[in-house]
């Protein structure tokens, strides 16, 4: 076969071990196919055979964020346009199925669709780092649950006397007190329960050093993000997930309100006309957005305020909710893809300890709690505001 020299179309069917690729001209002829192993060899072969065939416009990937990722974060870095493409569902694969069909069928759809197709989102880094931690944290909150559960259970259908030995502990007490206990070796149930007091300790440290480990990776990545109100590590952990590593592939509120979940849709009916969230989107991402929200309306005086105005409007709860997440959705783009520097606020301990002035005497001054002063003073939230009145405070003092 001689190869046409011309502008080529490129689809790459992907599996665990073997990406397979088909190449088409502009009107849409059949070039060539071929399959390449998942290495580093393989994707370079991979491309010098793409590029033999003339010059390439965009290559569509099946499986960005799966098998796809490593030959999609490979020609990002050649500098290819990539696109991501669906898979393409039953009904169109009535006419067959194999790597090849899967392969050109990618290839015509980010030839018909180049500029609506969503550009990949990268893995690797940072972000990837955060991602793997949050799903490490899911997973022992998952594990530890269950283990809860399964010494309630199994202490509802204990004898009597074990039943009411552990009856007056609290939820708290109850784990330390089953992992202190040494049953004899027929004590099936005793032996049963330690190890599940044992395992849900374990399972509580290793929760911990995660829920640590990002707090200071989403401080490092985001600080902007998360020095502001209502965001905390994993709701921060969450969102930059959802953007990935390349943040400029989201190019407007609008894109990111969708990525989210929180795009709205028409849902008028008749006499009735009004507009409802859109129910695609990001899970996660919508929950975390949904997560702030609720945190803002129970501390932030101005949220709280919009939701009295709107109820006073006739909006029901979850219609401002849905208004307020979208809201939330245009400030965390721009404090992702546009992110405002951070106040320094690391003088203001030094300052006020210099001064010989506590923390519940700062707090008193300003009607606030002594713990809120103290997560300022550490970086742990954000208030310009308060941070810039509480600055003139300490000045101020004698």
């Amino acid at each position: 076969m001689t190869p046409t020299q011309a502008n080529v179309y490129v689809g790459i069917d992907t599996h665990q071990n073997t990406n397979h690729v088909g190449i088409i001209n502009e009107v849409g002829k059949k070039l060539g196919d071929k399959e390449f192993p998942t290495t580093s060899t393989g994707y370079q072969a991979l491309l010098t055979f793409i590029l033999s065939f003339g010059t390439l416009l965009a290559v569509g990937i099946e499986g960005t964020a799966s098998y796809g990722a490593g030959i999609t974060a490979y020609l990002r870095s050649q500098e290819v346009l990539v696109k991501e493409v669906i898979r393409p569902n039953r009904q169109t694969r009535r006419g067959g199925k194999s790597d090849p069909i899967d392969a050109y069928a990618a290839a015509k759809t980010v030839a018909a669709d180049l500029d609506d197709l969503p550009i990949p989102k990268l893995l690797g880094g940072a972000i990837d780092g955060l991602r793997m931690t949050l799903k490490a944290r899911a997973s022992a909150l998952k594990a530890r649950t269950a283990a809860i559960c399964q010494i309630k259970n199994f202490l509802t259908t204990a004898p009597a006397q074990l039943r009411e030995t552990y009856a007056r502990y609290s939820d708290t007490e109850l784990v330390p007190a089953l992992a202190r206990i040494h049953p004899s070796g027929e004590d099936d149930l005793g032996i049963v329960l330690r190890r599940l007091a044992l395992r849900i300790e374990f399972l509580t440290d290793e929760i911990d050093e995660a829920q640590s480990r990002l707090d200071d990776q989403t401080t490092a990545i985001a600080p902007a993000l998360r020095a502001t109100k209502g965001v905390g590590s994993i709701t921060a952990a969450r969102l930059l997930n959802t953007v990935g590593e390349n943040p400029e592939r989201i190019t407007s509120k609008e894109a990111f309100a969708a990525l989210c979940g929180t795009s709205p849709l028409q849902a008028s009916s008749g006499k009735t006309s009004r507009h409802r969230l859109n129910k695609g989107g990001d899970r996660q991402a919508n929950s975390a957005l949904y997560d702030i929200v609720k945190n803002r309306l129970n501390w932030d005086p101005r949220t709280r305020a919009y939701k009295a105005k709107r109820e006073a409007q006739g909006k029901n709860t979850k219609e401002i909710m849905r208004c307020l997440k979208r809201y939330v959705a245009n400030e965390i783009f721009t404090l992702i893809t546009r992110p405002p520097a951070v106040p320094a606020v690391d003088d203001l301990r030094p300052l006020r300890q210099s001064k010989k002035i506590t923390l519940q005497l700062v707090a008193q001054h300003f009607g606030i709690w002594p713990m809120k002063v103290s997560t300022i003073e550490r970086g742990k939230s954000r208030d310009d505001e308060f941070a810039l009145a509480y600055r003139e405070f300490l000045l101020q003092a004698a």
